[in-house]
């Protein structure tokens, strides 16, 4: 008797319960469609298969996979899955894109995955039914988010119209989801992840104040609402008190040589107002033992001049972005934001 091939716990984990009906979704939906019909009509039709004709099946299958070495995908769009996160992005959006292929699989687990600042336009840009029935299909955290930032009439009338999409066919929410990730893969390739009032404000944050508070003057007289935009990326020693969690304080000190931050927190404190304000801030939250050490040193130091506190205080500002990209810490939202809210 021939007893087919033992499987061990990454594929029963990856294929299903082995004792089910041995068939893998995935593997079948790959199929046509004329092939899964006349498969389905096939399966229907059989009766029983005796214990030979099974034994015999699984031999010639088995001998089968031994001559394969490799198995291609079938299709550019396969190619596209198997080679994701091994080729660019902007390399696999021109391939689907001249071959008029779109990303496998569910295009909900696609949106899924999107920004909400990216879908908001959606949902009032589509009908009021085709909103509902975006909002029924993302996680319910983003939909509240999403829904928090629609007008309330917006936001009332999709929340009615959610509670006619019970009659609404898979098909149809197949289509919706399929019809808005082709829209998104139709949209210009960026060449830039960050937008561009970051990037001017992360440039800026290592500029001197004198450079940054010019910079910003000359855009208030070209465009206010992108010098506005540009004021919310920037973060500057004299914000610290604002977007650091006073808890994180000492995380910080201990990313910076304690001879820079000696002259930052002297430069800043001989600056006064909100740069003073800054030095403060990391003086009152952190130990007192290493705080009076810090002072001490402070009262010893000389003058600090201003190319050497710039670049002290820069050298901070540094390290906790450096620390905020790694999730060491997480900046508070700006005071601004949180009033909107």
């Amino acid at each position: 008797m021939i007893h087919p091939p033992k499987q061990d716990e990454s594929q029963i984990n990856a294929q299903g319960n082995p004792n089910d009906s041995g068939f893998e979704s995935g593997a079948l939906t790959d199929l046509p469609d004329d092939l899964q019909s006349e498969l389905a009509v096939l399966f229907g039709s059989m009766r029983h298969v005796d214990r030979e004709t099974l034994a015999n099946v699984v031999s010639e299958f088995a001998e089968e996979l031994e001559q394969i070495a490799l198995l291609f995908p079938r299709s550019l769009t396969g190619a596209l899955s198997a080679l994701d996160g091994r080729i660019s992005p902007q390399t696999a959006a021109r391939l689907r894109k001249e071959a008029g292929v779109r990303q496998a699989g569910d295009p909900w687990d696609q949106l899924r995955a999107i920004p909400a600042e990216t879908l908001l336009p959606f949902l009032t840009s589509e009908a009021t039914e085709v909103a509902a029935v975006i909002l029924s299909k993302l996680d319910v955290a983003k939909s509240a988010d999403l829904l928090g930032r629609l007008p309330g009439t917006t936001a009332r009338r999709i929340a009615y119209a959610m509670s006619k999409t019970g009659a609404v066919t898979p098909e149809t929410v197949y289509r919706i989801g399929l019809s808005l990730a082709l829209q998104l893969d139709s949209s210009p390739d960026r060449a830039f992840a960050d937008d561009p009032e970051k990037r001017v404000g992360a440039i800026l944050n290592l500029s001197t104040a004198e450079m940054r508070d010019d910079v910003l003057t000359g855009l208030d007289e070209e465009d206010q609402t992108f010098a506005e935009g540009v004021r919310r990326a920037i973060f500057t020693f004299a914000n610290i008190p604002a977007r650091v969690d006073p808890r994180d304080a000492p995380k910080v000190i201990r990313n910076v040589d304690q001879g820079v931050l000696v002259e930052a927190l002297v430069y800043a404190t001989a600056q006064g107002g909100d740069m003073a304000l800054g030095a403060n801030f990391i003086l009152e939250n952190i130990s007192t033992r290493l705080a009076d050490g810090l002072r001490e040193e402070m009262s010893q130091s000389g003058k600090v001049k201003a190319k050497a506190g710039e670049a002290a205080v820069t050298a901070i500002i540094v390290a906790i972005r450096a620390m905020e990209e790694t999730g060491e810490l997480a900046l508070l939202a700006p005071q601004s934001d949180q009033e909107e809210e």
